[in-house]
C-alpha cells in the first residue's frame, strides 16, 4: 500500500519546521525590536524599563505560542504589536510619565480580555471602518518612516551603509533585508565604540525585569490605551486570522485573545506594551514552506516560542547595544522596518474611494502629532475622520 506523500517522513521534513520555526523568530525579532525599543522610550521609560520591556514581552509571547501551538496542533504564533509600538513612538510622553503608561498597558489586556469573553466588543472593533483604522496607523507611522531620510542627511557616514544594505537585500532577499539592515546597524556601532573612549556599560547586558506600579491618569487612557487597543486588534489580531484562514486554520478566537491578554497584563508592570496573534510573520510557520503536511506545521510555531526564550535572553544587551547606537542609526533601522506596513495601511486606507475623504484627515491629524488636552494625534484623528466620514456619507 502507497504512503501519502503528506505523510513520509524524511530528515530533511523533520527538520524543516524547526529551522522554519527558528527564521520565525528571528525574523520577527530582527526586524521590529528597535520599533518596540523606541516606542518604549518615547512614552517615558529609561534603558532600563526599556530593556525589560522588550525581555516581558519576548517571555509572554514564547510561553503563549508554546502552549497554543501544542495544545490546538496549529502554527499559531505570536508577536509584540508593532503597530502599537509605532503608536507608543508617536504619542510621546503622558501625563503621570511611564507609570501612567504602565497604567495604559494594563487597561489593553483587560480590554484584549474582555474582547474574548464577550465577542460583541470583538465585533465593535470590527464595525470601525478599517480605512480610518488603516489611516491611522499610516499617520502614526509617517514620521517613523520619514527618520532614514533624515538621518541619511544628518549622519551619512553612519546612516548609509544601513541603507545600502537594506537597499541589496531588497533585491535579492526581502525578507531579510531588516535584520541585514541591524546586523549593518550594529557594526556601525561596534566601529564607534572600538574608535570612542566610551565602552558599552557590561553591567547591563545580564536581562532583569524592571516592574513599575501601574498608575492610571485619562490622557494616558484616552490617548495611549484606546489607540493602542483599536491598533493591536485592527492592525493584528483580526489580519493575524485571516492570514491562518488563508493557510486553512481557523484560530480559536476566544482562547486566542485570552491568552494574549492575559499576557499583556502580565508583561504590563514589567513595560510590555502589547503581544497578539502575529499577522506579517505568521505565514512563516503556516505555509507549505514550513512543512508539506499541514499537521506537522505547527511544530515551526512551537519551536519559534523556544526560540524567543532564547532571545529574550539577549534582549538586555541588544538594548544596551542600540543604547550606544550613533545618533540616527536605531531610528533609520525602525524606520526601515516599518516601510512594509506603511505602504500596505496607505494601500489600505485609499483603496474604497466612498471612504477617501475620511481617511486622508484621518492620516494628516495623525501625522501631524498635534496634542490637544494632553491626548496624542491618533485618537484626535480617529474622532475627525468619523465626523468627516458621518459628513459626507450624509451629503451622499
Amino acid at each position: 500500500m502507497s504512503v501519502p506523500d503528506s505523510d513520509v517522513r524524511t530528515p530533511d521534513s523533520a527538520a524543516q519546521p524547526i529551522s522554519a520555526g527558528i527564521v520565525t523568530a528571528l525574523v520577527g525579532f530582527t526586524s521590529s525590536f528597535a520599533v518596540v525599543l523606541t516606542g518604549l522610550t518615547a512614552v517615558g521609560a529609561n534603558s532600563a524599563q526599556a530593556a525589560s520591556g522588550l525581555l516581558a514581552l519576548c517571555v509572554t509571547q514564547a510561553l503563549g505560542m508554546l502552549w497554543m501551538s501544542r495544545h490546538y496542533r496549529m502554527p499559531i504564533t505570536l508577536a509584540w504589536s508593532t503597530p502599537g509600538a509605532a503608536l507608543l513612538a508617536g504619542a510621546g510622553t503622558v501625563s503621570g510619565g511611564w507609570p501612567a503608561a504602565v497604567g495604559a498597558f494594563v487597561v489593553v489586556g483587560a480590554a484584549v480580555i474582555l474582547t474574548g469573553l464577550w465577542p460583541r466588543l470583538g465585533r465593535l472593533i470590527a464595525a470601525i471602518p478599517p480605512a480610518l483604522a488603516q489611516a491611522m496607523l499610516a499617520g502614526v507611522l509617517l514620521p517613523l518612516c520619514l527618520a532614514p531620510v533624515l538621518a541619511l542627511r544628518d549622519a551619512p557616514l553612519a546612516v548609509a551603509p544601513v541603507v545600502l544594505v537594506w537597499l541589496v537585500l531588497q533585491r535579492y532577499s526581502p525578507r531579510w533585508a531588516v535584520p541585514a539592515a541591524f546586523a549593518a546597524a550594529a557594526v556601525v556601532i561596534a566601529v564607534g565604540l572600538a574608535s570612542g573612549s566610551d565602552g558599552l556599560d557590561t553591567s547591563a547586558l545580564l536581562p532583569r525585569l524592571d516592574v513599575t506600579a501601574p498608575a492610571w491618569t485619562w490622557q494616558a487612557m484616552i490617548g495611549i490605551a484606546i489607540p493602542l487597543y483599536i491598533v493591536t486588534m485592527a492592525s493584528q489580531n483580526i489580519p493575524g486570522t485571516a492570514v491562518m484562514n488563508s493557510f486553512g486554520y481557523r484560530v480559536p478566537w476566544r482562547p486566542a485573545m485570552l491568552v494574549t491578554g492575559v499576557g499583556t497584563l502580565v508583561g504590563a508592570p514589567a513595560g510590555g506594551h502589547a503581544i497578539n496573534l502575529a499577522a506579517i510573520s505568521a505565514a512563516l510557520a503556516a505555509a507549505p514552506s514550513a512543512h508539506p503536511d499541514p499537521r506537522r506545521r505547527w511544530v515551526a510555531a512551537f519551536t519559534a516560542g523556544w526560540a524567543y526564550l532564547v532571545l529574550a535572553a539577549c534582549s538586555a544587551a541588544v538594548a544596551t547595544l542600540i543604547a550606544a547606537a550613533p545618533e540616527g542609526v536605531v531610528e533609520a533601522v525602525a524606520g526601515l522596518a516599518l516601510l512594509g506596513t506603511l505602504g500596505g495601511a496607505l494601500a489600505s486606507a485609499l483603496d474604497d474611494v466612498r471612504e477617501r475623504e475620511g481617511a486622508v484627515v484621518t492620516f494628516l491629524i495623525a501625522a501631524s502629532g498635534v496634542s490637544i488636552l494632553g491626548i496624542g494625534s491618533a485618537f484626535w484623528a480617529l474622532v475627525a475622520g468619523l465626523i468627516v466620514r458621518v459628513a459626507v456619507t450624509s451629503r451622499r
